[in-house]
């Protein structure tokens, strides 16, 4: 199966400080690869007008569901997520991390996940900027996030 990421509303390449976020210049985001936080997958500035990532991965039908693995899949206490990473590119091209946003597998929809299981292709589709202006992070829930089962034709 092939997970398919859609961003759009990038916050831009610089983000000014505010009473929780000290501010950052030349911002990135990328997909992390699973237990290797320095290892991203199509890292993308943060004034793109949109940013795609696809995921190869490996979904399994259990009795208590569809289970996803894969090497950009992490699997922690609380389930398994994606974990899209934002950060700073320096001069020699070093990310170095800031915060994240995380893609829960247990807040799609089962019927979407089986379907998308039955398809071949899960999409999910969210804007990256949060109310602030700010790159988006922490938990990102449904309706900032829609997900989908797709053809992966």
């Amino acid at each position: 199966m092939q997970i398919h990421i859609e961003a759009s509303a990038l916050p831009g390449r610089s983000c000014g400080p505010d009473s929780d976020f000290p501010g950052f210049e030349n911002i990135h985001v990328g997909v992390q690869r699973k237990d290797r936080p320095g290892e991203l997958l199509g890292l993308c500035p943060g004034d793109a007008p949109s940013a795609s990532w696809t995921l190869e991965c490996a979904a399994k039908v259990t009795a208590d569901g569809v289970e996803v693995s894969g090497p950009y899949i992490q699997n922690r206490l609380g389930g398994r997520f994606i974990y899209l990473s934002w950060g700073t590119v320096d001069e020699a091209g070093l990310f170095s991390m800031f915060r994240r946003a995380k893609l829960m597998f247990s807040d799609i929809e089962p019927e979407v996940l089986e379907a998308a299981a039955r398809s071949g292709q899960l999409t999910g589709r969210l804007g990256l900027t949060d109310a602030k202006g700010q790159p988006l992070c922490a938990r990102v829930r449904p309706p900032a996030i829609s997900w989908s089962a797709t053809d992966a034709g």
